[in-house]
């Protein structure tokens, strides 16, 4: 998978996954433009990134706001004439509630985050690879796009809603070379799964982690470096014919019927 000339471009790029992603793009010769509200975790991974000898640039940016993501866009194509690989990443959990306790403002901020901002983002990117002609798109859904689970009705229904635009939007741009399809992770190790095993237990986080963990065949929860692969595959001529489909990350856990939440 050979990104030499290529730009990526990823939202969330601050957190572990989207930090994971733009390394492994640069690795492969991709210049990177990491998004994020995070200012310092944002500047951090594009930093990481140069420090490894790739090309990053930062570019703050709230994805549930339409200016900021034309901006974020428009960065991108000052910066470097194109967009060749978008990775619409970014995304927030939320808090743990039963759907007749959640909070108003915690669901539209989660919504806002998840769903409408990966709309933003295919609005603002897509007419910009229309207009090359060519690009690839990868989405950051979740297991629960394809499952429920209790406790998290707005993450449930935001990345249910994601994969429904992914396949949306390919079936729009599927004959003008562009290809959108999602990545569906299961509990992914890094900071997200620290703050919902405390949510959903916080007198002993450990050993909820620890039962999640006995819940899934391979006994671990997938790596972020392994959904950043998943994205670059997406993004590579490998999957050359692939759209509007999504990857399953979760280490046989919904093959096998397990419980599908985070």
């Amino acid at each position: 998978m050979d990104f030499s000339g290529k730009v990526a471009l990823i939202t969330g790029g601050g957190g572990d996954i989207g930090r994971a992603s733009a390394l492994a793009f640069a690795a492969r010769g991709a210049k990177v433009v990491v998004v994020d509200l995070d200012e310092d975790a944002g500047k951090a991974s594009a930093e990481l990134v140069r420090r490894r000898g790739g090309e990053a640039r930062f570019v703050r940016a709230d994805v549930s706001r339409a200016a900021d993501v034309r901006g974020y866009v428009q960065a991108s194509v000052d910066a470097y004439g194109t967009i060749d690989c978008f990775f619409n990443n970014a995304g927030t959990e939320g808090g743990i509630a039963s759907t007749q306790d959640y909070d108003e403002e915690m669901f539209d901020r989660v919504i806002g985050v998840n769903l409408k901002g990966a709309f933003l983002g295919l609005r603002h990117v897509l007419p910009v690879m229309l207009q090359q002609g060519a690009g690839t798109i990868v989405t950051s859904a979740s297991i629960t796009a394809v499952f429920g689970g209790p406790g998290m009705p707005a993450y449930v229904a935001s990345k249910h809603g994601v994969l429904g635009l992914t396949k949306a939007a390919a079936a729009d741009v599927a004959r003008f070379g562009i290809r959108i399809n999602a990545v569906c992770p299961g509990p992914v190790e890094g900071r997200m799964m620290r703050s919902l095993e405390a949510q959903r237990n916080p007198a002993d986080p450990a050993a909820l982690a620890a039962a999640v963990r006995a819940g899934i065949p391979t006994g671990r929860y997938t790596t972020a470096e392994e959904v950043a692969n998943a994205v670059l595959y997406f993004c590579s001529p490998l999957s050359g014919n692939v759209t509007g489909t999504h990857l399953m990350l979760d280490g046989g856990r919904s093959g096998t019927g397990g419980a599908p939440s985070p």
